[in-house]
């Protein structure tokens, strides 16, 4: 009896470790494959600015929707790299079209793990694998030395730093730049 129950308790331990390893960590909290984005994204300490801007945005409901979608996630320190007063602008509301036009440009239909689009874009005839976000705008996925990175129609590329995030509407790859429209 004995041996049925340290089994079965090692069994538990171990599948919830298997669990919790399954995904990453991002911005030191535990990102859990039954929540959504954005429940997962306020927890995340380097997406507090993320997450002020998709609240502005009035963009809330839709993250949390049944997608799935595929968000490129920029860290606050890609916010804090834009030009002076950039990020103020765009929280204000009567910019607030703009603002869900910049975070829809990070978002796409579907739910794409990194080794996907990197696949894609090695497999493409220009080294480039091009798709659209939510927004309209095209963005294209290149890998540069192992690494997957994310072009806006600028030209800007973000790193994804962390990939496969995964939540229960989709997945989240974090990025290290701001992905601008036109």
């Amino acid at each position: 009896m004995k041996t049925t129950i340290k089994a079965a308790l090692l069994t538990t331990v171990l599948g919830a470790t298997a669990a919790l390893a399954a995904n990453p960590m991002v911005g030191g909290a535990p990102m859990f494959e039954d929540k959504n984005i954005v429940e997962n994204a306020v927890n995340s300490a380097d997406h507090t600015t993320l997450v002020a801007a998709v609240k502005a945005a009035e963009l809330v409901e839709t993250l949390q929707g049944p997608g799935p979608f595929t968000v490129f996630a920029p860290v606050n320190a890609a916010f804090e790299a834009l030009p002076a007063g950039t990020v103020e602008t765009l929280l204000e509301p009567e910019n607030k079209g703009m603002l869900q036009k910049v975070l829809t440009a990070h978002v796409v239909a579907g739910d794409w793990s990194g080794a996907e689009i990197m696949r894609m874009a090695q497999n493409s005839s220009d080294g480039f694998y091009h798709f659209n976000a939510m927004s309209g705008d095209a963005l294209s996925a290149q890998v540069k030395n192992g690494s997957l990175y994310i072009f806006d129609e600028s030209g800007n590329a973000g790193k994804v730093t962390i990939s496969d995030v995964d939540q229960s509407n989709g997945v989240i790859h974090v990025v290290d730049t701001v992905l601008v429209p036109k």
